[in-house]
């Protein structure tokens, strides 16, 4: 819902550090503002306005002297302003306002009582917090300059010419000068021998309609991304059910080289039968090409799976805010958790499976989560991600790996994810679309997408540039020639090692073909080659 920027520590003059915030005026293009603490230290948010849309104004004031600023949306804040912080005085009505107020009451260990998304900096005289949510839904970077002050930023952009060294905040944690970094969200499901849950159905959609509910908190319209995939499509299903109850029609909206692109197909067949306000939006592989280097800027990254997909991604998210529309739903984490990718049917053991699952959701936070926020931030608009809710995962992850393996189903990824929502009484999705397989976004616009993008980079890059890759990129060298063209332009950017070392690049596993592309697994089988719907 907004960018911050904190500089903590003496000397750094205020109009520069309002210039930084504004590197990042794409994700609040609301409102802005900022506060100068008594030390010297500058705080400054950018505002997206979600909740309290007339008095959450951006830093807030707690009872006393600690101010703060917040990226990202608290889902119980209303059960926490009724309860632990009942005899606190509220300035505003934002849900962000809860924050400041828990530190006052418990000091640094509080950051286990919120149910959301955030990133967030309090600055309480010459004391400091900084956090970040479990998962790394919302992006936040920290750095130190020259005169060993402290940077925290939403997007590295803001601070990567500022600072001597900086890197990428870790998730489920949050750091103070006294404590250094506390993780403080250990789940169970990090160990793989904690997966021991007996299968429930019923718990598993019930868990994620809950997910989705919190999700649709917003005095703003709402929207969906609906690729037309498993994912996207469950969501949307549960979310146009909700917003009915409530007299609310869903807008949804999908994205394609053409009308027959596989995504745009199933997204209309899912559309149509959820009866949502459908949007599809085309673009020709020149229009994405054009837009390089606007989206690596945006995204901060040259992982070659997050290009690709975030250019279409960002060509979506522009459509979806010109339609006034700032929230949207999307999709990412369910393939984490279920080893939904298609080389996770090579896994060589449940364990080696149900580690990889762990650490796929735990590194999302490298490449699918900060694609979406970035590429929909870049457009001021919020992206929100029912499937890595706290409480979703503890109780899909945990299921016995043998129960999430495709290879018991057949081969069918994400069985069960399909199976608990297979209702035929009151069926969430057409059979043609719960049944789909999996297709990677940047594969669903269009095939030719990643094969012409491929191309256009190899006729950019000669032998010898290529050839000399490692010397000139010595961290993370490029070993493709579209590799090479993403680093270049990341580089023309972010040429600061740091910035280099804040990318990983996502490789999948168990494959002769190392190319992101789920096409590049044997088991893929092209959409248009599918003869029938899977019957189960």
């Amino acid at each position: 819902m907004s960018g911050l920027l904190a500089v903590i520590g003496k000397g750094k003059d205020p109009q520069l550090v309002k210039e930084l915030s504004n590197r990042m005026s794409h994700r609040g293009p609301d409102e802005r503002d900022l506060h100068i603490m008594d030390n010297g230290s500058v705080i400054c948010h950018e505002s997206l306005s979600i909740i309290d849309l007339h008095s959450g104004k951006q830093p807030i004031q707690g009872t006393n002297r600690a101010w703060m600023v917040h990226d990202g949306e608290i889902y119980n804040y209303q059960e926490l302003k009724n309860t632990v912080l009942k005899e606190h005085t509220f300035r505003t009505q934002s849900d962000s306002e809860v924050i400041v107020h828990l530190y006052e009451e418990f000091g640094y260990n509080f950051c286990n009582k919120l149910d959301g998304d955030f990133a967030f900096v309090i600055i309480d005289g010459d004391d400091y917090i900084a956090g970040r949510d479990p998962i790394g839904v919302k992006p936040l970077y920290y750095g130190l300059d020259e005169r060993g002050r402290i940077y925290f930023s939403s997007e590295m952009k803001s601070i990567a010419d500022q600072c001597k060294s900086f890197s990428t905040f870790p998730p489920g944690h949050y750091y103070t000068a006294k404590t250094g970094f506390v993780k403080y969200y250990q789940p169970e499901y990090e160990d793989h021998r904690n997966a021991v849950e007996n299968l429930d159905l019923d718990l598993i959609r019930e868990t994620l309609i809950e997910a989705v509910r919190k999700r649709l908190m917003s005095e703003v319209p709402v929207g969906v991304v609906l690729s037309g995939g498993l994912d996207t499509s469950l969501i949307s299903s549960i979310a146009s059910r909700l917003l009915k109850d409530k007299g609310e029609k869903l807008h949804s909206f999908s994205i394609g080289l053409d009308a027959d692109a596989p995504d745009n197909k199933a997204a209309r067949i899912a559309a149509a039968f959820l009866g949502t306000e459908h949007h599809e939006v085309h673009f020709t592989v020149e229009e994405g090409v054009q837009i390089l280097e606007k989206v690596i800027y945006h995204i901060e990254t040259y992982d070659i799976i997050s290009v690709r997909s975030g250019v279409p991604m960002y060509l979506l998210s522009k459509a979806i805010a010109e339609q006034e529309i700032k929230v949207v739903l999307s999709g990412e984490g369910a393939d984490e958790i279920f080893g939904g990718h298609l080389y996770f049917r090579n896994a060589p053991s449940t364990e080696e499976f149900q580690d990889e699952t762990i650490e796929r959701v735990q590194k999302l936070f490298t490449a699918d989560l900060l694609r979406v926020d970035k590429t929909t931030m870049a457009h001021g608009l919020e992206a929100r991600t029912p499937f890595l809710d706290a409480a979703f995962l503890d109780v899909s992850i945990r299921i016995k790996t043998e129960e999430k393996q495709p290879k018991t189903y057949d081969g069918i990824e994400k069985y069960i994810l399909r199976k608990a929502f297979d209702t035929p009484e009151n069926p969430y999705l057409p059979a043609e679309v719960l049944w789909r397989q999996k297709e990677q976004f940047s594969d669903g616009v269009g095939y030719s997408w990643v094969d012409e993008l491929i191309e256009y980079c190899a006729s950019q890059v000669s032998d010898e540039q290529l050839a000399g890759a490692a010397a000139e990129f010595p961290y993370n060298s490029p070993t493709t020639k579209e590799a090479y063209l993403y680093r270049s332009i990341f580089h023309k950017f972010y040429p600061q090692v740091s910035a280099a070392q804040t990318v990983r690049k996502w490789i999948p596993k168990w494959q002769d073909n190392l190319d992101p592309s789920g096409r590049a697994n044997a088991a893929h089988v092209r959409a248009d080659a599918l003869k029938s719907v899977i019957s189960i």
